[in-house]
């Protein structure tokens, strides 16, 4: 919006026009926004009991959470969006597509949250209409990117460490991106268990991917980085500031001991909008590398189930692997900041990627 009224209205407002300075200005108003509406939220939340529901299979631990409020997805949702409609030029798709997965996951994940404090379990929506609701809405958005332009999914691939190549057949590619919007979203939901163990590597993810974002628009940078030029891509900078300062907000209260959490509403939006940045950077594979923790976790589940149907064996004592550590006796906190620390290791190491070796 700031954008657009410097624009037209021919004002000598060079913050509002230059992409470091909307971006600082970005991160900081969803940060301050956050940090202004989560107390109140938490408050309102309480005296109508909107709270927590423990799955009764879970870690004895978790029990004395069961009176935190949840669904603070909610004011993360808000502060971006308020964010990127003051700091971002809303003529440009890119941002469009991203918030319009952000809102439409963050739905999903809202009736699931509500249908879990409704009626008191851990269950909330069916697994199967939950997979069908994301999938109509990550195919939809992938069908939307490829009617505007056609040539994104036949154009450059990008693979960690290696030359670049390009893909002819764009339907192995439009597929490719159906499973990484909606594996994203449902690797960051089975993450999102312990006190702020899943925003902080999603505050590293983003802040990774707004510095490829900017460094993609400039086209000199493709002869010693392994990027392509994406001519529009500088202003997801924008919002992936909004999403860094909205994390950072949350993590103010949602820190161990959390005074609030995310809910699905919060882990499928997030996750689902860092998927469609990524496909929109063209860096999928950098993102199992930089999002290592989440594949990990996503990885636990499906080994743990896997096993159990066909040997009726389980390799972990509870999954996602975070449990498994619970239950053997580590403390939360320590989960929490050792879990951090490899997803920050893991990052540097997918930045490394992005130089031609």
């Amino acid at each position: 919006m700031l954008f657009l009224l410097n624009k037209y209205l021919h004002t000598d407002l060079n913050i509002s026009i230059y992409i470091p300075y909307r971006s600082i200005l970005s991160l900081l108003t969803s940060f301050f926004t956050s940090l202004y509406i989560v107390p109140h939220f938490i408050s309102y939340s309480n005296n109508l009991k909107i709270h927590q529901t423990i799955r009764q299979n879970g870690p004895k631990t978790h029990f004395t959470k069961n009176r935190i409020p949840t669904m603070g997805g909610l004011l993360i949702i808000f502060s971006i969006i308020f964010s990127t409609i003051l700091y971002c030029d809303l003529r440009n798709t890119n941002i469009w597509y991203v918030i319009n997965v952000l809102i439409a996951y963050g739905s999903i994940g809202f009736i699931d949250d509500y249908l879990k404090i409704r009626y008191n379990n851990s269950q909330g929506l069916k697994i199967l209409h939950k997979y069908i609701y994301l999938s109509i809405i990550a195919l939809g958005t992938v069908y939307v990117i490829y009617v505007n332009n056609p040539n994104f999914f036949t154009s450059t691939f990008i693979i960690p460490f290696f030359h670049p190549i390009t893909l002819k057949t764009p339907y192995l590619y439009i597929l490719l991106s159906y499973f990484v919007i909606i594996g994203t979203s449902n690797a960051v939901n089975l993450t999102d268990g312990l006190d702020g163990l899943a925003i902080m590597p999603i505050i590293f993810l983003t802040s990774s991917f707004a510095l490829i974002s900017i460094l993609s628009s400039n086209i000199s940078n493709l002869h010693y980085l392994n990027i392509i030029y994406l001519q529009n891509a500088a202003e997801l900078t924008v919002l992936c500031s909004a999403m860094i300062g909205s994390g950072f907000g949350f993590l103010w209260f949602n820190a161990y001991p959390a005074k609030i959490f995310m809910g699905d509403v919060g882990s499928l939006s997030l996750g689902g909008a860092l998927g469609t940045i990524t496909i929109l950077l063209h860096q999928e594979l950098l993102l199992i590398i930089m999002g290592g923790i989440f594949v990990i976790e996503a990885l636990s589940v499906i080994l743990q189930i896997i096993s159990f149907q066909l040997l009726k064996k389980k390799i972990f004592k509870m999954a996602p692997i975070h449990h498994h550590y619970e239950i053997k006796g580590m403390l939360e906190p320590t989960i929490i900041i050792r879990f951090w620390i490899v997803s920050l290791m893991l990052v540097l190491i997918g930045l490394i990627s992005i130089r031609i070796c």
